[in-house]
Order: C-alpha cells, then sequence, then structure tokens
C-alpha cells in the first residue's frame, strides 16, 4: 500500500457541489475519520446541517445542506465556499480553478450552458471526456466566465458489471485499506482467493436451469442454462456491497487511489490472454487515474446531478419481466442488485435532492449495521424496494425533468420475454403534466427518445427470435403502450414550443430534431444524445450503421411510414466541418448552448480535446 492508515487523507472523495438552489445547497464528500463540518458561502451568512453515514472504520461519507439565514442566495452568480472540518479550514486549492482563492458554483436560474453526458467506462482506452470538459470550465473561469452552470450525468456513471482486472484487485485493497464494512456473507461458491476469481466470476453468478425455461425457447433444447446477469462482460462483476462502494470511490476520487497500490498490481494466473487483458486494463486505468484530480475539480465548481442506467447496477436491468421476475426468485441475485442500487442511492441519488425525499431512508440504512459492523440488508431491501423517487425536477428556466427509466416500467403483461416500457401509464400521465404550462423544457432520458431507426430495426429483428437481451432492446419505441403515449404527448397543441430531450446510453452522439408532420402548432422536440463520456461504439461499424440509416430511412423513404413515429417528421443534423457525418463514435461530453431558453449551440467536447459541432440549421 502506498498510504498507511496514519497517513489516509482527511478528504477521500469531493467536495462535489450537488444540488443548488436559492433555499438550500447540498455539498457532498467523504473523510477518514468522523468529523463535524460546515461549509461557509463567502459573503452570505448561512447555516449547515450535516448528514453522515459511516461505511468503514476509515470511510464516512457526509452531505452537507447549507441553507441562508435571512435571504435566499442569489442565482446565476458565481459562489465561493470554504469547507470547515472540526472548526479547521481544509486547503481547498487542489479544487480551485485559475486565479481562484476557493472552489466556487453558480445556482442555476437561467440555464445558458449545460454539459451533459453518460457512459463512463474506468478502464475503456477512450480519453476521459470528463478531464478536457474541466479544461474547458477552467478557461472559462480564467476569462471571468461562469462556464456551465450545471453538469448533468445520465446514466451508466460506474459500470459494476463491466470491472477490470486490475479495478477488481484495487476495489479489494481499499477495502481493506479503509477498512469497508462487509455485507453478511452471501451463498456464492467463490474462490477464497481472490486472484483465482478474476475473469471467472461469471461462472459461480446465479443462472435459471434449462430445465425451468421455456420450452418454446431454443435454449431449452439446446439444454442451455440462462445466466441471471446478461452482461456479455460480467466476467468480474460486483457481488458484494463493499465492493460497490469501492468501485464508486475509484471513479470518482483521486485519494482513493492513494490508498492502493496499482503499480504492484499483477495478474497472477496462467491463461495468457487473460494476462494481455489485464495488462491493458491497468495501462488504462493508470491513464485514468491521472484524470481525476481535474474531474473533482469539475465537480467542486459545478453542480452536479446524476440519474441512474443500467451498468450502475447491472446490465439489462429490468429489462424484460422475465428478467424481473428470475432475480426476484434467486436470493443472491436480488441481493447483488440491492447491492448496486443502495451504493447508487448512497454516492448518486441523495444529491440529486438534496436529501428531501431520499434521505428519508438513512435512518433504516444505519439500522442495518449489526452490532458486529456487518450489513444486514434484508429489512432495508424491502424500504428500499418501495421508494419510488429516483426522478426528480429541477424549478430552472427552461425546466428540467429527470426521468427514472429502470424501476416504473411498463411490463407486458402477456410476454415476459417482452422488452418492458421504459416507463409505465402513470409516469407517462406525470411525464405529461410536467410538460404543460411550459415554453421549454429539458427532459433527461438515458436512452434516446428519438434513436436511429436501422439500429432500433436490427433490435426489432432480435426480439422476434426471443432475443432481446443479446442486443439491449431498450429503446422507447421498443414497447408499443409507452411508445404511443409518449408520441401522443409531444403531439399536443399544448406542450412546449421547444424541448430538448438529452440522452446517452448508445455509446455514439447525434443530433436530430424533430417536429409532427400534422398540425399548426410549431413545436419542435431537440433529440441531443452524448455518449460515451469514456466508451465507444465500434467506429467502422458505426459508418456502415449511418450509411444504411440514410439510405434507408432518408425523409422521402417509404419505410418511415412503417416505423411508430411516423405522425412525427425526423431531421437527422450533421456536424460541421471537414468529414460530415450524423453519428459520431468518439469519447465526449456534450456542450449546450441556450439563448433566452432556446437551442443555439450543441458541441461536443471530445476526450482528446477537440471540439465537434453539429449544425442546426435545417435543410
Amino acid at each position: 500500500m502506498k498510504t498507511h492508515t496514519a497517513q489516509l487523507p482527511i478528504l477521500l472523495m469531493g467536495p462535489m457541489v450537488r444540488r443548488a438552489e436559492q433555499t438550500s445547497v447540498c455539498i457532498q464528500f467523504a473523510t477518514s475519520k468522523p468529523v463535524n463540518c460546515r461549509i461557509e458561502l463567502l459573503n452570505y451568512e448561512c447555516y449547515s446541517d450535516q448528514h453522515s453515514v459511516s461505511l468503514g472504520e476509515r470511510l464516512y461519507l457526509h452531505f452537507v445542506i447549507i441553507k441562508p439565514i435571512n435571504h435566499k442566495f442569489p442565482p446565476d452568480s458565481l459562489l465561493s465556499y470554504e469547507l470547515i472540518v472540526d472548526d479547521t479550514p481544509i486547503d481547498l486549492s487542489p479544487w480551485c480553478y485559475s486565479n481562484q482563492a476557493t472552489p466556487a458554483f453558480v445556482i442555476p436560474n437561467k440555464l445558458s450552458d449545460i454539459l451533459h453526458g453518460s457512459c463512463r467506462n474506468a478502464h475503456h482506452p477512450a480519453k476521459d471526456s470528463l478531464v478536457c470538459a474541466s479544461h474547458w470550465q477552467n478557461t472559462q473561469r480564467g476569462n471571468n466566465n461562469q462556464g456551465a452552470q450545471l453538469l448533468l450525468l445520465s446514466g451508466d456513471q460506474v459500470y459494476a458489471d463491466d470491472v477490470a482486472g486490475p479495478m477488481l484487485l484495487a476495489i479489494h485493497q481499499l477495502i481493506e485499506a479503509l477498512g469497508i464494512y462487509k455485507e453478511q456473507p452471501l451463498t456464492v461458491e467463490l474462490p477464497n482467493d481472490i486472484n483465482e476469481q478474476l475473469y471467472n466470476r461469471h461462472l459461480f453468478l446465479p443462472k435459471t436451469p434449462w430445465q425451468k425455461r421455456s420450452k418454446l425457447g431454443v435454449s431449452y433444447w439446446l439444454k442451455k442454462d440462462e445466466p441471471h446477469f446478461s452482461s456479455v462482460k460480467a466476467h468480474n462483476h460486483l457481488i458484494h456491497f463493499e465492493e460497490y462502494i469501492a468501485l464508486y470511490l475509484l471513479n470518482f476520487s483521486a485519494a482513493a487511489w492513494q490508498c492502493v497500490d496499482i503499480q504492484s498490481i499483477t495478474y497472477a494466473g496462467q491463461n495468457e490472454q487473460n494476462k494481455t487483458i489485464f495488462n491493458a486494463e491497468k495501462s488504462a486505468l493508470i491513464d485514468y487515474t491521472k484524470g481525476l484530480s481535474d474531474v473533482e475539480r469539475l465537480f467542486a465548481n459545478v453542480s452536479t446531478l446524476m440519474i441512474f442506467d443500467d451498468h450502475d447496477v447491472t446490465d439489462d436491468w429490468n429489462l424484460t419481466a422475465g428478467w424481473e421476475q428470475a432475480i426476484s426468485q434467486n436470493p443472491v441475485s436480488k441481493r447483488i442488485v440491492s447491492n448496486g442500487l443502495i451504493s447508487y442511492w448512497l454516492f448518486q441519488g441523495m444529491g440529486n435532492d438534496a436529501l428531501t425525499k431520499t434521505g428519508t431512508l438513512i435512518a433504516a440504512f444505519k439500522h442495518s449495521l449489526a452490532s458486529s459492523n456487518i450489513w444486514q440488508f434484508k429489512t432495508f431491501d424491502k424500504t428500499l424496494t418501495e421508494f419510488s423517487h429516483w426522478h426528480y425536477e429541477l424549478t430552472t428556466v427552461p425546466k428540467v425533468v429527470v426521468l427514472d427509466t429502470r424501476t416504473h416500467r411498463w411490463r407486458n403483461e402477456q410476454n415476459f420475454n417482452e422488452p418492458s416500457g421504459l416507463l409505465d401509464w402513470e409516469r407517462l400521465t406525470d411525464l405529461e403534466q410536467s410538460l404543460l404550462s411550459h415554453d421549454q423544457v429539458i427532459i433527461v432520458s438515458p436512452a434516446p427518445v428519438f434513436g436511429v431507426k436501422s439500429i432500433e430495426a436490427i433490435q426489432a429483428l432480435f426480439n422476434m427470435c426471443g432475443q432481446p437481451l443479446t442486443v439491449d432492446v431498450e429503446n422507447w419505441m421498443a414497447h408499443e403502450g409507452s411508445a404511443r403515449k409518449l408520441l401522443d404527448t409531444f403531439r399536443r397543441d399544448d406542450t412546449p414550443n421547444e424541448t430538448l430531450i438529452l440522452s446517452g446510453d448508445v455509446h455514439y452522439s447525434f443530433c436530430f430534431s424533430v417536429q409532427k408532420r400534422f398540425g399548426d402548432h410549431p413545436n419542435r422536440v431537440w433529440q441531443l444524445t452524448a455518449s460515451g463520456i469514456k466508451n465507444e461504439f465500434p467506429r467502422k461499424l458505426i459508418n456502415i450503421l449511418d450509411k444504411l440509416d440514410s439510405i434507408l430511412y432518408s425523409p422521402k423513404s417509404p419505410l418511415n411510414f412503417f416505423t411508430k413515429r411516423w405522425h412525427m417528421e425526423v431531421d437527422k443534423h450533421q456536424t460541421k466541418g471537414d468529414g460530415q457525418k450524423y453519428l459520431v463514435s468518439d469519447s465526449a461530453i456534450s456542450l449546450i448552448t441556450l439563448e433566452q431558453g432556446n437551442l443555439a449551440r450543441y458541441q461536443l467536447i471530445h476526450g482528446d480535446g477537440h471540439l465537434t459541432e453539429f449544425d442546426l440549421a435545417q435543410h
């Protein structure tokens, strides 16, 4: 280990600015010892409420809610802050941008610049575009501009189902270094030596025996068991709660890597292919750690809000009713999914609403820690399952509506192997009400509402063959009921004149504009998809699919009338400059510029620093 217990830094993660409003601001961080802390906004009278959770002998997660004493905090202005721990100011200079004495953030009201992205896989060979987003923000602050007022992360902030071999070893080093509390042992027959588990964990995860599968499926006759965890990269899938906790720290924190020795981590097995993969992953992780200080600086200076997609918990999470049923009937599978959701709540969910609703779970969570410092989650799992407030809204201009498309699914009651709708009728009705009486609205939907038709057609073919899990059939159009309800909402005459849908998930980026074919209401929907922050779709394949889509689904193609959205006219927007294309597979985070609430520019900040801009003009 690089860092002995006595040398642990006080700050293990953060500070991270989360929900920021005129009446309260939430800042999240983790420390290596129990502390009394407060945060002071310079030049403003305020007081702090501290909420802390012990996650280990040397790991404490804190949320400080700052509230004004007399008047509301000013919106759209830079607010500088200090962190005081046990009456001693913490040196936050590493988290400051150029020419700033302290970190500073903006309480967003009238939105003008937003950073948005998804899909940040630590060991993917692509560059981490959050690093370049931080450099861009630094330049803006150096030029006396606010820069982005808001950072929206729309899913797959961590990959619990796709874990690098070196990362799994680092996770276990960190668990020991911080004394992270472990959960009650699960009945999983894993090898005792973590080195023997590398690239083999999928062999020990629960499966549905072929004898219990439907005789209507090919797999029954091939005598093929069905894994509950369908990720093709589940070789190092996280299992234990303490592993999820360590993964978040290693994804969000540079200090966490000081507690492990990534350089000395090696593959002890005899499999040469695994050894090659391990060494490539290790190289990618070392490169990843070099940018984490820049990423933390961004988190400390911009209000950052998040929502889950599947990889935050596991691939294909709740994709079909059959998947849900298999998981719920197996205690180990159910426990693994719950571990992912609990860790999401701790590191992502609570900051989204500044503990307003998510904070009601804290007491029950703390009661789950037995006297022997072992988590007993049986009771808390029920409480968590009944919690239904992962979605949230921001009362900004434009209004921001963030969708939970994972736990409110519209299940297919006739065929449990058919894809579920991403939102059920009740939540779609709530969404409809959220859009009314607003001129402009921003919707954050992890999966694109208006996707690439050729890719959706391929997914539909796989679904017809009974293989929805193979190609992740998780698009809005895959379920008749949810697709029709959503499209009917956008076609209403009393919906906003301009709606921006921010999405990720697909590992490529694009810009579509959508208007209804019939009617007088001049509303426009922009589908702005940015994916991934540190992930990419195979470039040769995406170029083929791009050309295929342009040929098969051109504006005058009769195939458009066989899609569910034929009442809507979808225009694809190309990138500007040389090599114009509709679909961009190059790690990036998007920069959305608004003027008077309407979309003015849509750019991508790539992992290597260059920018791509889409041409918003209609042709």
